[in-house]
């Protein structure tokens, strides 16, 4: 899957938009992103039940392109995960079209 035509980050708002060559755009909760990381110590966390709640006030800190996807940095310090394109667009919540 091809890298999003733009990536905005609201920190302010706690919010990640990216904006697809599609022309759809869809918007990532902080949160919803730092508790779906899917760095290998995060996943066998939820693969053990051991779900940590993450705490609505993370933000967004960093965001360092690795081709495939973004590596994103947390204001908790975690910075493991590397999120693939696919993935993103797979756990975004709402889909819109540009108006």
């Amino acid at each position: 899957m091809d890298a999003p035509a733009g990536l905005r980050n609201a920190r302010s708002e706690g919010r990640l938009t990216l904006e697809w060559r599609d022309g759809e755009q869809q918007a990532i909760s902080h949160a919803r992103l730092r508790g779906a990381c899917p760095c290998s110590q995060c996943k066998a966390a939820r693969l053990r039940g051991a779900i940590a709640l993450v705490d609505e006030a993370v933000r967004l800190t960093a965001i360092h392109p690795q081709g495939y996807g973004v590596q994103l940095v947390f204001s908790d310090g975690h910075e493991r995960g590397i999120y693939p394109w696919e993935y993103l667009r797979g756990l975004a919540e709402a889909p819109t079209v540009p108006g």
